[in-house]
C-alpha cells in the first residue's frame, strides 16, 4: 500500500508512506536527458501528494520532502514550484476520461529520437502535426559506457568501464544471470 492509515476517535486520517531506505535519488537535473525525463519522478511524487486523499499537515510534509529531493538532485526551486502549479491547475480542469476518448489516438506511429541536447526538440518539433508520437532515448546509459568486455569467460558477465576524466577503470558486476 502507498499509504499509512491512523485511525483517530472520530475520523481516519492518511499519509503517503515511504520505506525508510529509500535513497531520495533522481536523475540529476544537470544529467544529458530530456527535461521531462528528469521530472517524471517529481510529476509522479506531486501528483499522489496533489490526489492522495491526506491531511493537510502530511501533504506540507510531502511537500517538504519533495524539495529536499529536488535540492538533494539540484533542480532549481522554480522549476519544482511551476510543475506543482501546472499539475494542480490540470488536475482541477480535467475530468477523467471515458474509454471511447483514451482509445481515441491509438495509430499513432512512435519515432525514437536520441537525445544529445535541448536542440532535439526543434527537430521533433517538426512532426508535431503529424501522425508520430515522439520518444527520447539518452545517450549516457552504462551500457553505452562500457570500454570492453573482460576476455574472462566467467559466466558472471565481468564489464570495465573507464572513467573519462582520470582514465581509472571500474570493473562492474553483472548480476542478472
Amino acid at each position: 500500500m502507498d499509504f499509512t492509515v491512523y485511525r483517530n476517535t472520530n475520523t481516519i486520517d492518511l499519509s503517503t508512506y515511504r520505506k525508510p531506505t529509500h535513497a531520495d535519488i533522481t536523475t540529476q537535473f544537470l544529467s544529458n536527458h530530456p527535461l521531462d525525463h528528469k521530472l517524471a519522478a517529481f510529476s509522479y511524487y506531486i501528483n499522489r501528494m496533489i490526489t492522495l486523499p491526506i491531511t493537510k499537515q502530511a501533504q506540507e510534509q510531502k511537500w517538504d520532502k519533495i524539495l529536499t529531493i529536488a535540492q538533494n538532485n539540484r533542480f532549481p526551486k522554480h522549476t519544482i514550484h511551476n510543475l506543482r502549479k501546472k499539475l494542480s491547475a490540470n488536475s482541477k480542469k480535467k475530468p477523467l476520461r471515458d474509454k471511447q476518448q483514451i482509445t481515441q489516438g491509438e495509430d499513432k506511429k512512435l519515432m525514437t529520437f536520441t537525445y544529445h541536447s535541448p536542440l532535439i526538440r526543434k527537430v521533433t518539433n517538426l512532426f508535431k502535426h503529424t501522425n508520430f508520437n515522439m520518444a527520447f532515448k539518452s545517450t549516457n546509459t552504462i551500457y553505452q559506457q562500457l570500454s570492453h568486455k573482460s576476455d574472462n569467460t566467467d559466466p558472471s558477465r565481468i564489464y570495465e568501464i573507464k572513467c573519462n576524466t582520470c582514465d581509472m577503470a571500474y570493473v562492474v558486476y553483472r548480476t542478472d544471470r
